[in-house]
């Protein structure tokens, strides 16, 4: 099978993700699976490696066609923007900032055009942004301005659970009025669009509930009677592989038995904790619906530790991973 073409931008230099990068490029299987292209800086890079005690060969090219894609190789394409001299672990500084959106910017712009099949995505600093003048909130906004994308559909997945989301940064209050006949409906239909994407035709989607045991029709709350279910019902009408609403305390334990191909969650927290209770390190995320697919860790710069070597690259090496899996498929 092909390998795809996996571009991953450093992140913010003061955290974590030199170092999980490098690391995860030791892992033989990343390189049997995938082509490796990291966009960053090279000094920053370097430093990483003697952090982690890894030796890597530091293959600097211009162009994703120049790299040597096998074990021991990193494929660098150096933005030369740190001055490692001023670079300070864990804290926010603004050249970091800059540097990270440089990077994302970079790879979006290598994806846009084709030369790279999927990002996988390295943590950045939100203080760190605002203090370089980047005014983004976090990547999944930057990605859909920077690729002209409406409302990017945010999907997690860990072994055999995936997971949609119906709203994302709102308060559970606002989540639940977002609960609409209308707003499900659209989802359904954007999530069995995504799945189809990810190779998964026809898939089955299951719909979780919002209240205790889906409201005991009513008992314990209106939506699934009132807005729920009926939106479910139209998709069914539609052609949709769609059921529920499945209880929350359940539909998830289903869904990594393999009952469904993915669950559309009704708030963040929701799925959060479902998924990342099943396997912390190995919840990635997804960012669909923009012209490319994007994986990316799901932790952050982690100041605490960034520059001791102590950071697990377990979710950065699944990151990739998933990445692989999806890319050759997303790009037909």
């Amino acid at each position: 099978m092909k390998r795809a073409v996996v571009g991953i931008p450093m992140g913010d230099p003061a955290g974590v993700g030199p170092e999980i990068i490098v690391k995860a490029l030791t892992v033989k299987e990343i390189h049997q699976n995938s082509k490796v292209v990291v966009i960053g800086d090279k000094e920053t890079i370097k430093q990483a490696m003697e952090i982690c005690n890894i030796d890597l060969q530091i293959n600097v090219i211009q162009d994703v066609e120049e790299g040597e894609y096998k074990a021991g190789i990193l494929n660098l394409i150096d933005l030369n923007n740190v001055d490692i001299e001023k670079l300070e672990f864990g804290k926010v500084q603004a050249m970091a900032g800059r540097a990270a959106f440089d990077y994302i910017k970079h790879s979006v712009e290598l994806a846009s055009a084709g030369k790279i099949d999927v990002l996988a995505t390295t943590p950045i600093n939100k203080e760190a942004l605002k203090a370089g003048e980047i005014n983004y909130i976090g990547h999944t906004e930057m990605l859909a301005d920077l690729t002209n994308t409406h409302d990017p559909l945010t999907m997690f997945e860990v072994f055999n659970l995936r997971v949609f989301f119906l709203s994302r940064h709102v308060s559970l209050k606002k989540a639940c009025d977002m609960v609409t006949k209308e707003r499900v409906l659209e989802y359904i239909e954007r999530c069995h669009v995504a799945l189809e994407r990810l190779g998964i035709k026809g898939g089955k989607l299951a719909i979780a509930g919002l209240n205790p045991h889906s409201g005991e029709h009513g008992l314990f709350g209106r939506e699934e009677v009132d807005e729920i279910q009926p939106a479910i019902e139209e998709a069914q009408k539609r052609g949709f592989n769609v059921v529920g609403p499945v209880p929350a305390d359940s539909v998830f334990h289903f869904g990594l038995k393999g009952s469904y191909d993915a669950v559309l969650s009704l708030y963040h927290d929701q799925g959060h904790i479902a998924t990342k209770m099943v396997d912390f390190e190995r919840t990635i995320s997804l960012t669909n619906n923009m012209p490319f697919l994007r994986t990316s860790v799901d932790h952050g710069t982690a100041f605490d530790i960034a520059g001791t070597g102590k950071v697990s690259a377990a979710s950065m090496i699944e990151a990739i991973k998933v990445a692989a899996k999806y890319g050759p498929h997303f790009r037909k």
